[in-house]
């Protein structure tokens, strides 16, 4: 029987969180531009409405 390679497994995990974390402060910038220009956001949307 194999032996499981636990340092793969946490590797493996450690990658996953850190993925995570990268899309949670990327969507946190996002969220962050919008409430700072309002205004431009409502342009922008009726810009890609019109396309």
């Amino acid at each position: 029987m194999a032996k499981p390679n636990y340092s793969y497994e946490k590797r493996k995990k450690e990658l996953e969180k850190a993925k995570k974390k990268e899309e949670k402060r990327q969507r946190k910038i996002e969220r962050a531009a919008i409430e700072a220009s309002p205004e431009q956001s409502n342009s922008e949307q009726a810009d890609s409405d019109k396309a």
